[in-house]
């Protein structure tokens, strides 16, 4: 039988693409990125993002009870939620909140982050992407969010460093006028 963590990760990588064979043309595939963003810990440093690593680790629980799986010991092992987890749970929230679907939120999280291209067939390294996610989790971004998953266009009189993610997000709606 395949490890619970193997088929968790398929779950979550079924959330936001439909080619969820590791085998498809390398092209069409993001198992570099995804996997990527699965090993690395999402930090939070500001209060109100743990709230972002809840809704993370709420989508283990959600797994366990579609997959009809017992919480295996196994499972503990990785006790902090992970960059994937936490991106795939905020697209949901993202979506619930507007008009857009979890999934065109997360790509466009990943637009954001210049991982697009980031496909199986490119030359983009797990370290490439490391470097890219550290940036992100240790908030070196730029006061108005370039280098971020809210880049804003317009200037802000609000450090986005200093703004957690959720209040970061709106931000990003009201300058990209997308609000419903």
């Amino acid at each position: 039988m395949e490890p619970l963590e193997n088929l968790y990760f398929t779950w979550l990588c079924a959330k936001v693409t439909l080619i969820n064979k590791p085998n498809s043309t390398p092209s069409l595939t993001y198992w570099t990125l995804l996997k990527t963003l699965h090993e690395t810990e999402f930090v939070w440093l500001l209060s109100g993002d743990d709230n972002r690593a809840e809704d993370g680790l709420e989508l283990r629980m959600q797994f366990l009870f579609e997959a009809d799986a017992p919480d295996h010991p196994e499972w503990r092992r990785f006790p902090n939620c992970s960059m994937l987890e936490m991106l795939i749970a905020f697209s949901r929230r993202a979506a619930f909140t507007t008009e857009d679907s979890a999934e065109d939120w997360f790509w466009e999280f990943m637009e954001n982050l210049g991982f697009t291209e980031c496909n199986d067939g490119s030359n983009i390294t797990p370290e490439d992407i490391d470097e890219v996610l550290q940036t992100v989790i240790w908030r070196t971004y730029d006061h108005r969010g370039n280098g971020g998953l809210f880049p804003l266009q317009h200037n802000t009189s609000k450090d986005q460093r200093e703004v957690e993610i959720w209040y970061q997000f709106c931000d990003y709606l009201v300058d990209r006028d997308r609000l419903p």
